[in-house]
């Protein structure tokens, strides 16, 4: 037993003395908004000690009755001083740091009732739900919505125009006032949307089996005839590809690879279908997991959007965010067109790996403002990362953001088959249990909506305290070796 408690406290000292020493540069602190100071703090000591694998003083710490430093990822440096108190170590008060377990809580609340609204409780996680036009004909849908627990109403930019998005957001200020239940408006811009562009001969589709080979052209580039060929309906993709690189249609249904590639088109070969035959359809989504895409994530059409979405949304999502350098992209643009009122608050969604691995990056130029909050933009970035490892990688973004002190959203396929046919599966329950870990969670549009979401904010409501989470394993994260490897 000494030998072991020796242990914990010459580790924990040791990461005491690691983490005293890890700070924010100058340049950086001088950006980063006043009252997100000890936030970045924090972020950077997380990930110093997510740089180590610390399970087997995990669990000794457990075995000794002590906290394991599981959830403790809003107050990581805080909590290893407090063990450290708790057996015996004194620490000068002067060293203690000051973002403490009440001081994370806090920040992480307030941050989430201000994006999202003052919902049930601090131990429940807001929800939001996306319109379709189709609710107004039915004036009374919006009102059943907000009794039974909509916080946010999300309108997605990529449908629709700007009267009809108009027509939803009066409709649920009014329903608002009616009920006097508040609801944020959440406008989702579109971002660059690569799919699939079959010439006219096809009549909508191409069948394909493993094996086959298909062309990927280049958008607006001729073809030849007599191949199975598909266009690309976003300009300068296929240069980008590489030999080797992976192409998914279809949410992933269908998977190919790069065989050859040049300027105007990619030779794939297809490896993979569901079940015998398979048809590659137009206007179906195509991700590329393993290639790394220099593409501007604010689109001709989200320029025209971002006017009409600063005057009107308390809320703007921004999409296929792959680097810090796209944050300021957006800060900048939303910035300019401000200037007579407070500016919505920023989404950032998180969808590609090169999204996930510069998180902390996305994270420190989101700090700069006072508040924003990430998305988990689980379709596309299931279909990149590969649907094995969706589990782990939602995880790993619920822990850094929650260092960082921010709001997550946990969007897409909650309660999808509950909310389209009207009876749940298994599955999508513990799924939705799970996002109960988030700040809010999402649902999108549905015929049996109303039954989604009583269902969901029922069990939101079981779940509870959201922020405690079962315990965790520290073992080394490769988004933390990336970010002091870059920094």
């Amino acid at each position: 037993m000494k030998d072991s408690l020796q242990y914990i406290r010459s580790s924990l000292e040791h990461l005491d003395e690691t983490l005293k020493d890890v700070k924010p540069g100058m340049a950086l602190q001088k950006k980063i908004h006043p009252g997100n100071n000890l936030t970045v703090q924090n972020l950077f000591s997380y990930l110093a000690l997510r740089n180590h694998d610390i399970r087997e003083l995990q669990n000794m710490l457990h075995e000794k009755g002590l906290s394991s430093l599981a959830s403790s990822e809003g107050h990581i440096h805080r909590q290893i001083q407090e063990i450290l108190l708790r057996i015996g170590v004194t620490i000068p008060s002067v060293q203690l740091s000051k973002c403490t377990f009440s001081y994370s809580r806090k920040k992480i609340m307030q941050r989430s009732f201000q994006l999202f609204g003052k919902h049930i409780s601090c131990e429940q996680a807001a929800i939001m739900v996306t319109l379709d036009k189709t609710y107004l004909q039915e004036p009374e849908l919006i009102s059943h919505l907000l009794k039974r627990g909509m916080n946010v109403a999300r309108i997605n930019t990529a449908h629709d125009d700007e009267a009809v998005w108009l027509q939803m957001i009066e409709a649920v200020r009014k329903s608002s006032r009616l009920c006097k239940l508040p609801c944020k408006i959440y406008m989702d811009l579109a971002g660059p949307k690569i799919r699939t562009r079959l010439p006219v001969e096809y009549t909508g589709n191409i069948k394909v089996m493993e094996g086959d080979i298909v062309f990927l052209y280049e958008k607006d580039t001729p073809y030849k005839k007599g191949e199975k060929n598909i266009g690309c309906t976003h300009k300068g993709i296929v240069p980008q590809l590489q030999k080797n690189n992976l192409v998914m249609f279809d949410d992933g249904i269908i998977e190919a690879i790069v065989k050859n590639v040049n300027n105007r088109f990619a030779e794939l070969m297809i490896t993979r279908v569901p079940g015998r035959k398979a048809k590659i359809k137009t206007e179906k989504g195509l991700n590329f997991p393993d290639a790394i895409l220099n593409i501007n994530p604010l689109t001709v059409q989200d320029k025209r959007v971002i006017p009409f979405a600063v005057q009107y949304a308390d809320i703007i999502g921004c999409s296929f965010i792959r680097s810090a350098e796209d944050v300021k992209r957006f800060q900048k643009l939303i910035g300019k067109m401000n200037k007579a009122k407070q500016k919505p608050f920023l989404v950032y969604k998180i969808e590609t790996p090169e999204a996930v691995l510069n998180l902390p990056q996305i994270l420190l130029e989101g700090l700069t403002d006072a508040n924003f909050g990430i998305m988990i933009a689980r379709g596309d970035l299931a279909v990149e990362i590969g649907f094995e490892r969706m589990s782990e990688i939602q995880e790993e973004i619920l822990w850094i953001c929650e260092a960082a002190h921010t709001p997550v959203i946990w969007a897409t396929q909650v309660l999808e088959t509950l909310n389209k046919t009207g009876i749940a599966t298994r599955s999508e329950i513990t799924d939705a249990y799970r996002s109960s870990q988030a700040e809010c969670v999402m649902l999108n549009k549905g015929t049996y909506i109303l039954n989604a979401l009583t269902t969901l904010n029922d069990i939101l409501v079981r779940s509870g305290g959201h922020h405690l989470k079962k315990r965790s394993m520290f073992r080394s994260l490769k988004i933390a070796g990336h970010f002091f490897k870059n920094n």
